[in-house]
């Protein structure tokens, strides 16, 4: 691939995807705010305090901005972690097991979340999961069984 193209494709990466990690991959060395502004810090975004502000807001976690990962519950992380893959305001948003590392409850509560936002900003969702239930909230399914399509 030549440079030129790969500064493309990053570019495209950049503002058009965004991901949400099953591990949610937050950095521990920063807070919640901080960990939401990255993304809008790197395309150079003036305003990336007050729009991650208000993101975290969006989510419920207006009172724990300031707050570590290591002070945050799991659910916490991981709506830092769609946060953060919002913030952007992606076209395609892609999540990998976004419950798989959370109790029931807090795992619908996360996923009525990311629905919601998903319908509030019109982007894409890319669902990756194990979870039937979950799958069958989609409005396209397919299923894979060792990287083949084996229905859709």
């Amino acid at each position: 691939m030549r440079a030129t193209n790969a500064a493309a494709l990053r570019e495209v990466r950049r503002q058009s995807i965004g991901f949400v990690f099953q591990q949610y991959n937050l950095f521990p060395a920063l807070t919640a705010l901080e960990n939401v502004m990255l993304p809008l810090e790197l395309t150079g975004r003036a305003d990336a305090r007050s729009t991650a502000r208000e993101v975290l807001g969006r989510v419920g976690l207006a009172e724990r901005v300031g707050h570590y990962p290591r002070q945050l519950s799991g659910g916490e992380q991981q709506r830092v972690a769609i946060a953060r893959a919002f913030v952007t305001k992606p076209d395609v948003l892609f999540a990998d097991e976004p419950t798989g590392n959370l109790d029931t409850a807090t795992g619908e509560r996360i996923m009525d979340l990311l629905f919601g936002l998903n319908a509030a900003t019109g982007a894409t969702l890319v669902l990756v999961t194990h979870d039937v239930a979950l799958a069958s909230r989609c409005a396209r399914v397919i299923r894979l069984d060792a990287g083949r399509v084996v229905g859709a």
